[in-house]
């Protein structure tokens, strides 16, 4: 860890040398990636750097193309690049380029880029550190003032999956604890549910799948006839009170009643409560206030193509933050405009031994397939284990895929992604645990057909040490 600070200090002395230069940020479009510009736009505000920012669904040679006709001298690429290295090099062989990510690299060694990526450290960046997490701590090296941004950096490593009842690495601890020190982010101990700041406490209850409680879980009339059971005064002024508004005797009552439900079927029944991140200056019971809310609203900001009012929110911009509430409704509905859909076409969908192949071509969003594949992956319908892969065309003429896994794996699906890829060409990138390509649309049968390939062949028994 400290060799990895070492070099992050080294390098971003080296940008110091650049601050007269005009800079272009490129940025991913998810809640890392948004946290990752909001953190480095106002550190190059501070530094008095001259710059402009653009986010991206990814990289290909139609942004190269662009970029490389406009008019700037360095180029800093956030939470992506890593899989692009030897082409940025070659497209941009006069420029000072930056690639500050956490995804596994190419295996390339740079030679004319600067390349920050924890695993030149043998840093799993998939899960001990974020994109976000390493755009703070350059931040910070170009200036201590930048502590005050270590929040933003948490938000983008929840927003990427890194945190479960906790995080498990010394870099992210390490950027908690200066969240901590800047008095921007408090951990309690409380249930792990999402929206307890703003949904109403049945539906926290009728929706969470982690933890999951036996004849509440996705049962309406079972949630209702639980809550009474406990006894516990759940509605006020003939509406659901919200988790964040009952009392530390209600809170007791209503965690007992969820462990002794759980006993008897679940492994760790009393792991029902754990770490909850609020942001210290955000009001209650606004999706703000909780940290797992802000980084949902973020992915709200980025999939429905408002990148700006994500990052206005990670600054604090008041008329951001009202924009992203509304934003945030039109997120859900999507999703369940998509998952009415999914649910409506299992029987389409093509199934094998251990995967399922969504093609949802033009009905879903392709800004919201992967999201779509989180969810489904987390649906108890399908065995632990099995890939989900889905798919979604785009509005210049390919098609979005990504992959995930349902419950606990070993399985490597980056390997798995490139693999296909190298079959059907396109773009392939992402995490052990999380992947997706971009491929042609005139590929869309060779790429179904590769995958089928490459899952029965057993390429799947990659696995992650």
């Amino acid at each position: 860890m400290q060799d990895f600070l070492h070099e992050i200090k080294k390098d971003a002395n080296e940008l110091k040398k650049h601050n007269t230069e005009l800079i272009k940020v490129i940025s991913h479009l998810d809640a890392d990636g948004l946290s990752s510009s909001a953190i480095i736009t106002r550190a190059l505000t501070r530094g008095g750097f001259k710059f402009s920012l653009a986010t991206v669904r990814q990289l290909d040679d139609f942004l190269f193309d662009e970029l490389s006709r406009e008019n700037f001298s360095t180029l800093i690429f956030l939470d992506l690049g890593s899989g692009s290295i030897k082409q940025i090099e070659e497209r941009f062989k006069n420029r000072t380029i930056y690639i500050l990510d956490h995804h596994k690299p190419q295996d390339h060694k740079p030679k004319n880029a600067t390349v920050i990526n924890p695993h030149y450290y043998n840093i799993d960046g998939s899960k001990e550190i974020s994109g976000a997490g390493i755009a703070y701590l350059f931040a910070k090296a170009l200036d201590s003032a930048n502590i005050d941004m270590a929040h933003i950096a948490i938000l983008g490593a929840i927003g990427d999956m890194q945190e479960n009842n906790g995080f498990h690495s010394d870099l992210n601890n390490f950027i908690l604890e200066d969240a901590i020190n800047s008095g921007k982010i408090e951990v309690k101990i409380g249930l792990r549910m999402f929206g307890m700041q703003t949904r109403p406490i049945n539906k926290v209850l009728e929706y969470t799948t982690d933890p999951y409680i036996p004849g509440v879980s996705g049962n309406e009339l079972g949630t209702k006839k639980f809550l009474e059971e406990i006894g516990l005064n759940f509605v006020e002024n003939g509406k659901y009170k919200k988790l964040v508004n009952l009392t530390d005797e209600e809170m007791k009552k209503l965690v007992t009643g969820i462990i002794l439900r759980r006993i008897g079927s679940e492994e760790k029944p009393d792991d029902v409560l754990g770490k909850v991140y609020l942001l210290v200056e955000e009001e209650d019971e606004n999706p703000l206030k909780d940290a797992k809310e802000f980084s949902t609203l973020l992915n709200a900001c980025g999939r429905l193509n408002k990148p700006s009012v994500g990052i206005g929110c990670c600054l604090g911009d008041k008329k951001s933050k009202e924009e992203a509430i509304i934003l945030l409704l039109d997120y859900k509905r999507e999703i369940i405009n998509s998952l009415n859909w999914f649910y409506a076409n299992k029987n389409k969908f093509i199934e094998g031994p251990g995967y399922l192949i969504i093609n949802a071509e033009d009905n879903i969003k392709d800004t919201m397939i992967g999201t779509i594949g989180s969810l489904i992956s987390k649906n108890s319908m399908y065995k632990e284990g099995t890939i989900i892969i889905t798919m979604a065309y785009t509005i210049d003429g390919n098609i979005k895929a990504s992959l995930r896994t349902v419950g606990k794996t070993k399985k490597d699906l980056m390997a798995i992604t490139k693999t296909i890829v190298t079959k059907v060409g396109g773009i392939g990138g992402g995490h052990k645990y999380a992947a997706g390509a971009l491929i042609p649309l005139d590929k869309e049968k060779e790429f179904i057909e590769a995958t089928k390939e490459v899952l029965k062949a057993g390429i799947m028994e990659k696995t992650i040490e």
